[in-house]
């Protein structure tokens, strides 16, 4: 069945659907996006993807051409119209086509592109979240606003083929000789001694949402949290290794680098992380 996505005020077929050659996400990829993961039918913590799409908007002076509460609005009917019941919905908003190429932002009259599209797929029950998914590192080449999530994707793009050429799953950034995060996640170990340590939020990395849900999950637990930097070398020497994403919700990461991690197989606090966070999803899903 085509899709029914959301262009500028419509809903159209997505064979349909055109965005002008001269629009600057095409030619400078100066756009925003967001993907809000849905269970049953229901959007999972939109609101927090929301608040960050909105500040992605403002660091980069980037006006909604819609309401928060329109975007709502358009995001389920989307997942109405298309039938979805596990998945996402992909949010894209530039900054518009100002007619030519430039490198100045246009004047303020020139409205931003909105998109939106749903994915069908599955987020529950997925072979990496039961047998675990195998990293490699990579420099990390990205610009120095990874807090803003844009669609200049082409660094992690080829992060990630550079992995999938290796036959290994994703990679994990390195930046002075520490773990940034996945090429599309935040990343986690786990100590021998049963600590959880994700790198700090500064510009540094994606302030993500499931990241912000799961160690607020850990502490209500009583786990041991550091959000500080770490090595290469403690992530090859830790109990546990798994990244989080929207979609993916918690992924164990069984090895890194062609090191398996403990035993290979996926770790408890991982599993435990993603079995109450898929809870709490499905009781507060909107």
């Amino acid at each position: 069945m085509e899709r029914t996505v959301y262009l500028d005020g419509q809903f159209i077929k997505e064979s349909e659907a055109k965005v002008s050659i001269f629009d600057r996400g095409f030619l400078f990829g100066d756009a925003v996006y967001e993907v809000t993961a849905v269970l049953n039918g229901l959007l999972v913590e939109n609101e927090g993807h929301m608040l960050r799409l909105q500040r992605s908007c403002d660091e980069l002076q980037i006006a909604l051409p819609v309401t928060i509460e329109q975007i709502i609005a358009i995001q389920r009917e989307l997942i109405k119209v298309n039938q979805l019941d596990e998945g996402g919905i992909y949010l894209q908003v530039s900054r518009g086509n100002a007619g030519d190429r430039d490198f100045a932002y246009p004047s303020a009259d020139v409205k931003p592109t909105l998109v939106l599209f749903t994915q069908a797929r599955s987020l529950l029950n997925t072979p990496k979240a039961t047998k675990g998914m195998k990293v490699i590192t990579t420099e990390d080449i990205r610009w120095k606003r990874r807090d803003i999530k844009t669609v200049g994707l082409l660094a992690p793009c080829m992060a990630k083929q550079g992995a999938l050429d290796k036959q290994v799953d994703d990679a994990w950034l390195i930046e002075d000789g520490y773990i940034t995060e996945g090429s599309s996640n935040n990343a986690y170990i786990v100590t021998q001694e049963g600590v959880l340590i994700t790198r700090a939020l500064s510009n540094d990395i994606l302030h993500g949402i499931t990241r912000k849900a799961l160690l607020e999950l850990a502490e209500k637990e009583n786990m041991k949290i550091e959000e500080r930097s770490f090595t290469v070398e403690e992530a090859y020497q830790a109990s546990e290794a798994f990244v989080s994403s929207a979609t993916t919700f918690v992924w164990p990461v069984i090895e890194i680098d062609g090191k398996t991690i403990a035993d290979g197989k996926p770790g408890s606090v991982a599993t435990k992380l993603r079995n109450i966070y898929i809870e709490l999803a499905l009781q507060t899903a909107e």
